[in-house]
């Protein structure tokens, strides 16, 4: 894996420091899509105009990844990270300060790709510093505090609403983005840079193989392949198609669900949001499931086509019940949610790392996230222009639909997969 040699108590600091960044990415990202519903409320304009700033963000996030991932690779990632969350946070301050729809896109767009400054870089670092057993558990970790970041958001925002107002969840976003950001520079500062906070021998020497490792990104010793040769023997079409759909699933519903139960069972505003909550809470134990999947099934492309079969079943079950049933739109909601998680970690946490060996995880890391936003941003705003023209009963049979695209995608790449992930394993000791 090109990892350092640096200590298990280093790497689970590193692991901590990641969690820390993606927790807040998701807290600087997705307070927008979470307000949504009053937002439109306040300012008055119609579900597809309030859906255009997400809409922007995901496009520049999807750009975004494939640039920063492939600079991920060129440059320092630390840096990269600390000026991510920067931008993050300015722009949700221009946001709240100018609450008008002609501000709330350029900035929500400008915010897409300060947050594609992150996950690149990120799995690069893990990737290179981290062992087989770290990084499996950094994967896990960082998904988690996603979820959890989700999850804080959907409890509390509700609360903000009744008693200060959306933009209350804003101003902690602000904080939130530049606290994380001068902790992270200031402790990767120590594990990379010149300072080092321990004593001895063994801290000089983790010291040192970090710098090498991780710091300047010129001295990893890896050769990097050429980019048109990147994908050779892996079944790449049919996995960023299924990323693609596996983004409109995951972002479209976690968007429009507080406005679907709002329409649909007629929900408060702070109701609607409050119940979007139990999303997050079931991709918690979905990530768990998924990784302890990976572990018996050795293949990331066939645990992920179980996920989505998955969800195309709690799609068909939720069709039914569509405009009768909340508590039963809520559990396949839930679980459709979760299992998109579990694809996530799969194929854009774990899945890259099997090309660390070939010095492009950065870039592998980008064009497969890039893959999620264009599905993110495709969900955003078909989603609710089909819900106005064609009801909520034609969203929820696009949900089945989407999912049981993926499962046929990933099922016919698994053998492919399979033969390429038992090379470079062999290759990278890249194993279970």
């Amino acid at each position: 894996m090109g990892k350092a040699n640096i200590s298990g108590k280093r790497m689970k600091a590193l692991c901590l420091l990641c969690c820390l960044v993606y927790c807040v990415s998701y807290l600087t990202r997705l307070n927008y899509a979470v307000c949504m519903v009053e937002i439109q409320a306040v300012l008055q304009i119609g579900k597809h105009i309030a859906g255009l700033p997400v809409t922007a963000s995901f496009l520049s996030y999807g750009a975004g990844q494939i640039i920063c991932g492939f600079l991920g690779d060129r440059h320092e990632p630390r840096k990269m990270i600390f000026t991510g969350l920067i931008g993050s946070a300015l722009c949700n301050l221009l946001a709240v300060l100018l609450p008008r729809i002609e501000v709330l896109v350029p900035a929500w767009f400008a915010n897409g790709f300060f947050q594609s400054m992150l996950w690149p870089p990120m799995v690069r670092i893990m990737a290179e510093n981290l062992d087989e057993n770290w990084y499996r558990k950094g994967c896990v970790w960082v998904s988690l505090s996603a979820s959890g970041a989700t999850v804080v958001l959907y409890l509390l925002t509700p609360l903000f609403i009744r008693v200060s107002g959306w933009k209350t969840v804003f101003y902690l976003a602000v904080a939130a983005g530049i606290t994380a950001a001068f902790v992270w520079f200031r402790n990767t500062g120590r594990m990379f840079g010149s300072r080092d906070s321990g004593d001895g021998a063994a801290s000089e020497r983790d010291r040192k193989a970090c710098a090498e490792a991780g710091a300047s990104g010129a001295q990893t010793g890896i050769k990097r392949a050429k980019v048109s040769a990147l994908f050779a023997g892996v079944p790449i079409t049919a996995i960023l198609l299924s990323i693609v759909l596996h983004g409109m699933l995951k972002d479209g519903i976690t968007t429009w669900m507080p406005v679907y139960m709002t329409e649909m069972f007629g929900m408060s505003s702070s109701q609607s949001i409050f119940s979007t909550a139990v999303l997050p809470l079931c991709s918690v134990f979905s990530t768990l499931l998924s990784s302890a999947f990976l572990y018996r099934l050795k293949n990331e492309v066939l645990t992920a086509a179980l996920l989505f079969g998955a969800s195309t079943i709690a799609g068909i079950s939720m069709l039914a019940v569509y405009d009768s049933r909340p508590a039963v739109c809520v559990v396949m909601m839930m679980l459709i949610t979760g299992c998109m998680f579990g694809v996530n970690l799969m194929l854009i946490s774990r899945l890259p790392g099997h090309f660390a060996g070939r010095g492009n995880v950065s870039t592998v890391s980008g064009i497969l996230n890039a893959a999620t936003y264009v599905g993110s941003a495709l969900s955003t705003y078909v989603f609710g222009a089909v819900a106005e023209s064609a009801g909520w009963k034609t969203v929820v049979a696009l949900w089945g639909t989407a999912a049981l695209g993926g499962t046929l995608l990933l099922l016919s790449g698994i053998w492919k997969w399979g033969c390429f992930g038992s090379a470079e394993n062999t290759a990278n000791d890249f194993q279970e």
